[in-house]
C-alpha cells in the first residue's frame, strides 16, 4: 500500500508521499491512478519527500496527475513546508528546498496554515535565464486571437491578459496554447485580469493538470508579467477561484509568494487500486 498525506493549498490539492513510507518513487502508472478522482484517492498532483538535497536542506520530486514531472510548483512547495513543519522536521525558522526548477527559501507561520516561499529570479523566455524584459507575442487558438508573455518560475509560462476573465476562457483555450509547438515541454497558461495597480485576478491551464483553482507559480508569473510592463506595483495580490496568494516583487523581479495551505487526510491506497 501506499501511503499519502493529503493536503490543499487554496483548493489546489496534493498527495505528499514519503520515501521512508514506501519501497520505491511511485511509478507514472501508479502516480496516475493516485491522482484520478474516481479510481484513486483525487489530486492535482503527487509531492515525493523529503529526499536528500545536495544545494538544500531538502529536495523534493513533483508529479502531474499525467504522470510526467513538473520541475517546480508554488502551491506544492507551500505543502511540502507544511508537511515538513508537521511532521517537526523544520520549525519557524527558514530553510531551503531543491527542485529541479531551483532551490527556493520556505517559512511556515500561523501554525503551519501560512507558507512563505522565496521563488527567485522570474525570466521572461523559457530558455535563457536573466531574461528582465516581457515580451508581447501573437497567439492564435481556435477562433480566438491573443497577446501572450511568456515568464519562467523554474517552470514555464504564458500569461495572457483579457479584458473579461471566466473559467469557460481558461477551459476552453488553455489546453490549446498549452500543446503549442512554440513551447518546447509545453506550458502553464494563465489568463489575466488587472483589477487595479495592487490587485489581479487570474484563471489557470496547469500544464499536465487542466483546470485548476489556485496556483502559486502561476500567481508569480501573472505578477511578474503585469509589474514588468508597469500596469502593477510590486506588491500584488492574486485573486484566484480557491483564493487569494500574495505576490511581493523587486526590480530584479526575485518574487516572494505567501499564501494559505489546510491539511486534508491520512490513509493508504490499497494494492488492489494499482493493480
Amino acid at each position: 500500500m501506499i501511503k499519502f498525506t493529503k493536503y490543499h493549498a487554496l483548493g489546489n490539492d496534493y498527495l505528499m508521499v514519503d520515501p521512508k513510507d514506501v519501497e520505491q518513487q511511485p511509478s507514472e502508472s501508479e502516480v496516475i491512478t493516485l491522482c484520478h478522482r474516481h479510481y484513486g484517492i483525487g489530486s492535482d498532483g503527487v509531492l515525493f519527500g523529503p529526499l536528500p538535497g545536495r544545494n538544500g536542506d531538502f529536495s523534493l520530486k513533483i508529479f502531474n496527475p499525467d504522470g510526467s514531472e513538473a520541475e517546480k510548483s508554488g502551491n506544492g512547495l507551500r505543502i511540502f513546508s507544511r508537511y515538513l513543519w508537521d511532521r517537526k522536521l523544520v520549525s519557524n525558522e527558514p530553510f531551503l528546498i531543491e527542485t529541479p526548477g531551483g532551490v527556493v527559501r520556505a517559512s511556515v507561520s500561523s501554525s503551519g496554515k501560512s507558507v512563505t516561499v522565496e521563488m527567485g529570479q522570474v525570466s521572461f523566455n523559457h530558455d535563457a535565464p536573466n531574461c528582465l524584459m516581457a515580451t508581447a507575442e501573437n497567439i492564435q487558438a481556435s477562433d480566438k486571437a491573443f497577446i501572450g508573455y511568456r515568464a519562467d518560475v523554474g517552470n514555464p509560462h504564458c500569461v495572457i491578459l483579457v479584458d473579461e476573465l471566466s473559467p469557460d476562457v481558461a477551459r476552453k483555450y488553455g489546453p490549446l496554447i498549452e500543446c503549442q509547438p512554440r513551447f518546447n515541454n509545453r506550458t502553464n497558461v494563465q489568463f489575466v485580469k488587472v483589477l487595479g495597480q495592487e490587485q489581479i485576478q487570474i484563471e489557470i491551464w496547469e500544464r499536465g493538470a487542466g483546470y485548476t483553482l489556485a496556483s502559486g507559480s502561476s500567481s508569480v508569473a501573472a505578477a511578474a508579467v503585469v509589474y514588468c510592463l508597469g500596469l502593477c506595483r510590486e506588491n500584488i495580490s492574486v485573486q484566484m477561484p480557491g483564493g487569494i496568494i500574495e505576490i511581493a516583487l523587486d526590480k530584479q523581479f526575485n518574487a516572494v509568494m505567501t499564501g494559505a495551505v489546510g491539511k486534508i487526510a491520512e490513509g493508504n491506497l490499497c494494492d488492489e487500486a494499482l493493480s
